[in-house]
């Protein structure tokens, strides 16, 4: 078990490493690849005209995602009325994002309360 950890800390600062020789290469291959997406004079105005593109577009998009919803709130429904026919597979499925549901709610928890698993802090 030793010699796993002594392994897995060998690769690990290789890893880190690699990442602090090339971290800043990639870095600038990256901004110059998307350089056209990036305001060249950020001003509060700029920025106020960004934020509103922004907002007003999640909003403009609001009746898609409820269509969406929707749509899957009918074929949830036409599941359950069929539910004699489903298979296992589907069951398994349905069961695992479930689960996933709940470990994510169980990280939120978790991170809310401070990284701790005992309780809030006060």
């Amino acid at each position: 078990m030793a010699s796993k950890l002594l392994q897995m800390k060998s690769k690990a600062v290789q890893a880190s490493c690699f990442a602090v020789k090339h971290g800043n290469a990639y870095y600038k291959q990256l901004l110059e690849k998307n350089k056209h997406y990036v305001q060249e004079h950020p001003t509060i105005e700029k920025c106020d005209l960004l934020s509103k593109q922004l907002f007003y577009t999640r909003l403009a998009s609001i009746p898609v995602r409820q269509e969406a919803f929707w749509k899957e709130v009918d074929y949830v429904k036409q599941l359950w009325k069929h539910r004699q026919d489903l298979k296992v597979e589907d069951a398994g499925i349905a069961a695992l994002f479930g689960l996933e549901c709940f470990c994510w709610f169980c990280a939120g928890e978790i991170v809310g309360r401070g990284f701790t698993f005992t309780g809030y802090y006060l």
